[in-house]
């Protein structure tokens, strides 16, 4: 028996490993193959010579696969929390960070706040946190939860949450946790997908981590590649940043897309970068794994090698994109410098002209912690520096003030009158009602009844106390008072106006309690009043690091001898202090240059930019937050996105429109008595109230000069025979009122705007806005005001057809796209948009002539260049804003004169006059042509600008 047993038992096993045995082995491998795509390498982006923008680094990552074995939930969560907070440790004791990706930051007052920019990105984030494919999937609930509810939920909750105690670490650690565990669960299906923990990390840290493998499960070192930007800040607008693909981005591919992408891919999310992406992707290869059966990789093999991803060469030209960021950069400080005054408070409504707005030194003071240079909730932690600590005493003890006054007036009913009160009380209680309860959803503003006449005391006539407006809201059900109840004293089932007052008060005073907007407010108002200083603003900038430590600075600051004021200035002189840093009207700049013969862009430049390194590979959230919340808005494209109103600069377009529907000829000359008197208001030259007399058309665009150009714009609203009785007008247009159709001109204006491109974005690769005609008032718009609005891309687009007498061309960013191995794939050739071909030439010859002029006869602004072999020709222009913000200032222009080979459009949005663009024109020409030697140009320094005004904008 024994013995056929056992022939029975080696027949089967001969059966299994010898006759099946491949079989199985086959199978079992079919079972635990894995395939890894691997993506190829991102191509390089240069500029036009071959300078290198966007490259591609390696560099050392910390990376943690999920392959332990585990009883339960709790016991990996407890092993997983255990290894990633060590790795925490090791990573940030050598000055590394880990990844901050995570759609939740911490803000300035300690709370979970979500990062997205509006509810569909709050909402796709909140839908890929549950796991759900759209939107629509997530529950009511769902998506209403607080930021601060989510944390809780992953933290807590018993099927998806990681079992992190909130209670045992800081909210700081507890997002650096649920970062990288929220990380690691997006690969829970493909755990032989390693998850990055921290990038970039010092050699320092990859010793300490390598030392202490054996401790940490899953971990390990791995080389990535990183997208690096050179010169970020003055690139960053135009190349962009990539990413990880998210959810949406994926959605929103075509099916044939989609078979090029997955959802792990980085992508080009803003940009060049993203417009792009087709060509710098490059094309995956694949690595064949064999995993165990927790997704252990026990064997790799190479399958397919990925293929490196085109270069793409832009039109812009580096150096000249550089050196026009710096001299806009030193031009704002120089503006700056020439505005600020040593007042702490000032009221500009009482100013009568824009132009005389000033900056007080309070305002500057001021601007240091409202748009967050100083960190204000570092001033009361345990390593503060001495100054800080001071003024954080001193602002706890007003707020605590500031508190029991606002809950007397709420509480009051017999308070005064919100008119009644001194501004820095108004401030306050227009802050409880516009910015909490009204911004908050409170108040809801579409259920007001804005002729109400209690609202209309409130609002306009500010007759009536808080206490009025807000119970007679809780009243008319305006409130939703969902949102008190929780904070009402209730005593039964149901809860009555006055305990929803009384919850109101309680939510009032709990907001405040920890609101930032609110502290900020509060320290305005100490530093208008002198209760925090200068000095104490200036000594916290070293105490936190802002500037590099100088002893000799810090003691004369604490000492006395080193005033405030001046060390502001100094800093501000050097660029120590950016205007970008301190977001005052002016603190943004743009220029765009292009090339005349082609409508590539050779400078496209928005100042302040951004650092797009710390954005692209795996994103700082904290700091795409500042950018987003930064009042200089750095994420804005001054150059694409921000349009104003044109102002003088349009007024070579309607000369061309003047010439060429015969209202007037090259030799017709016009009167300009100063004030405009054939429409109601009289607008008025900027002479005014002196006058230019008469002039043609090359000296209307010498001169600037309003009235002529408000008679063209007159003449071209003139139907049926209207323009036959023209000579025999008076001052009044007493011959021609009748005939007299504002809707005829601007047809007639939007004809010639259209032909020169304004109707439509200038045709660049990266996003722009959508210009606007004007369609109000044809007198008005004829100067560039009006509702027109554009911006310095279309602007840009529509001097070059001026410079080239016609040729309207798409402009583009794009030279060609190579291969690795450096063959051209694809050129970008010029495109042509309209081509103005029926205007004489005597008619451009006109035009030119009176922007050469302009330029000419301006020796203050442009000495250098007029003494040069080369010839500028252009046109300035302000537009107005409101009387208590400073104009905008423009300029616009080509060279050289009798051959253009360049044209450019620049803004200074509240720039108070067009001098300020023509003294950033003309040293960004006299680098182009090398007139200059550049470090006599770009100086590291603020300009010293001059304070003339050109006149007629």
């Amino acid at each position: 028996m024994f013995c056929i047993m056992s022939a029975i038992l080696v027949q089967r096993v001969f059966y299994l490993q010898i006759v099946k045995g491949q079989e199985y082995l086959d199978d079992y491998k079919l079972q635990i193959q894995k395939t890894k795509e691997v993506q190829g390498t991102r191509g390089n982006i240069y500029d036009r010579n071959g300078y290198l923008l966007a490259y591609n680094e390696l560099a050392y990552a910390v990376t943690i696969e999920d392959i332990g074995e585990y009883d339960d939930r709790e016991h990996k969560n407890e092993e997983l929390n255990r290894v990633v907070s060590s790795v925490i440790q090791m990573v940030e004791s050598n000055g590394d960070t880990v990844i901050k990706n995570f759609g939740i930051i911490l803000d300035n007052d300690n709370n979970y706040t979500y990062v997205a920019q509006n509810e569909t990105q709050r909402l796709r984030f909140v839908a890929d946190v549950y796991g759900k494919r759209t939107i629509d999937e997530l529950s009511a609930k769902q998506k209403n939860i607080s930021a601060e509810a989510l944390i809780n939920y992953l933290c807590t909750d018993e099927v998806n949450g990681y079992g992190i105690d909130q209670s045992a670490m800081e909210r700081s650690q507890v997002l650096k946790l649920v970062n990288v565990r929220y990380a690691i669960s997006l690969n829970s299906y493909q755990k032989f997908i390693a998850t990055t923990i921290a990038e970039d990390v010092s050699d320092e840290t990859v010793a300490v981590v390598m030392e202490n493998l054996d401790s940490l499960q899953g971990v390990n070192i791995e080389e990535e590649s990183m997208r690096r930007y050179a010169d970020s800040y003055c690139f960053a607008n135009i190349i962009g940043y990539i990413g990880q693909i998210s959810q949406e981005e994926y959605d929103a591919l075509s099916k044939k897309e989609k078979e090029e992408y997955s959802k792990t891919d980085t992508i080009g999310k803003s940009g060049l970068e993203k417009t792009m992406d087709s060509e710098l992707q490059g094309k995956k290869g694949e690595i064949k794994l064999y995993v165990n059966s927790v997704g252990k990789v026990i064997e790799t093999i190479n399958q397919k090698n990925p293929k490196a991803g085109n270069d793409v060469y832009l039109s812009i030209d580096a150096n000249l994109q550089k050196a026009a960021y710096h001299i806009i950069e030193q031009e704002l400080a120089g503006i700056l410098l020439s505005r600020i005054q040593n007042a702490l408070d000032y009221d500009r409504t009482q100013v009568k002209d824009g132009s005389d707005v000033i900056i007080p030194i309070g305002d500057v003071y001021n601007t240091f912690i409202n748009n967050e240079i100083l960190d204000m909730n570092h001033f009361g932690e345990e390593e503060a520096g001495v100054t800080e600590k001071e003024v954080f005493a001193a602002f706890s003890a007003r707020k605590e003030s500031v508190i029991q006054d606002i809950s007397g007036i709420l509480t009051d009913p017999n308070a005064k009158a919100y008119r009644d009160y001194p501004k820095e009380k108004q401030a306050y209680l227009t802050y409880i009602v516009s910015d909490l309860l009204t911004g908050g959803g409170v108040i809801r503003s579409d259920a007001i009844d804005t002729n109400d006449a209690t609202y209309k005391a409130w609002r306009d006539d500010e007759s009536i106390n808080i206490y009025t407006y807000l119970t007679y809201a809780i009243s008319q059900n305006w409130v939703d008072t969902s949102l008190l109840k929780e904070y009402a004293d209730a005593k039964g089932e149901y809860t009555d106006s006055n305990e929803l007052y009384q919850g109101m008060i309680n939510y009032i005073i709990e907001d405040i309690q920890s609101d930032n907007s609110f502290n900020k407010l509060i320290y305005r108002y100490m530093i208008k009043a002198g209760a925090v200083t200068g000095r104490q603003i200036c000594l916290m900038l070293y105490e936190q690091g802002i500037l590099t430590f100088d002893e000799a600075q810090y003691n004369g600051l604490n000492s006395g001898g080193i005033s405030a004021y001046d060390f502001v200035r100094g800093k501000i002189e050097t660029l120590e202090i950016t205007p970008g840093q301190l977001a005052l009207e002016p603190c943004t700049g743009s220029i765009v240059i292009t090339d005349t013969n082609s409508g590539k862009v050779l400078a496209c430049v928005s100042y302040p930019g951004y650092d797009n390194n710390r954005l692209a590979n795996a994103m700082d959230s904290n700091y795409y937050q500042k950018l987003v919340t930064d009042q200089a808005r750095p994420f804005y494209n001054n150059a694409t996105q921000e349009k104003t109103a044109p102002g003088s600069t349009y007024k070579p377009l309607v000369s061309i429109a003047g010439l060429m529907e015969g209202v007037v000829n090259v030799n017709t000359y016009l009167p300009c008595s100063g004030i405009y008197e054939k429409v109601e208001p009289n607008p008025t030259c900027w002479i005014y109230p002196s006058s230019h007399g008469g002039l043609n058309v090359a000296g209307a665009l010498q001169h600037s000069c309003n009235c002529y150009y408000y008679e063209v714009g007159y003449r071209l609203s003139l139907q049926d025979n209207g323009i036959s009785q023209i000579e025999s007008d008076n001052r009044e247009g007493e011959s021609t009122g009748v005939y007299y159709s504002s809707n005829l001109g601007l047809e007639n204006l939007k004809k010639y705007a259209t032909q020169f491109g304004l109707g439509e974005t200038s045709g660049l690769e990266i996003p722009e806005s959508e210009p606007q005609i004007s369609d109000d008032s044809s007198v008005p718009s004829s100067i560039g005001q009006g509702t027109n609005n554009y911006t310095v891309s279309q602007l840009a687009r529509y001097v070059t057809a001026i410079a080239n007498k016609g040729t309207v061309y798409d402009l583009s960013l794009l030279d060609k796209v190579t291969s690795v191995e450096g063959d051209v794939i694809k050129e970008y050739e010029p495109k042509v948009y309209n081509t103005i071909s029926d205007v004489p030439d005597s008619y451009w010859s006109a035009v030119h002539t009176g922007m050469r002029n302009m330029v000419t006869s301006h020796g203050d602004l442009f000495s250098t260049i007029n003494a040069s072999n080369v010839k500028l020709s252009g046109k300035s222009g302000t537009a107005q804003q409101s009387k208590t913000h400073p104009d905008h200032g423009l300029f616009v222009g080509f060279a050289p004169s009798d051959s253009p080979e360049v044209a450019f459009a620049i803004r200074i949005a509240n720039g108070y006059s067009s001098n300020y663009a023509c003294e950033i024109g003309s040293d960004v020409m006299e680098y182009y042509y090398e007139i200059t030697p550049e470090d006599e140009l770009i100086t590291g320094k603020a300009a010293q600008v001059k304070l003339k005004t050109t006149g007629g904008d």
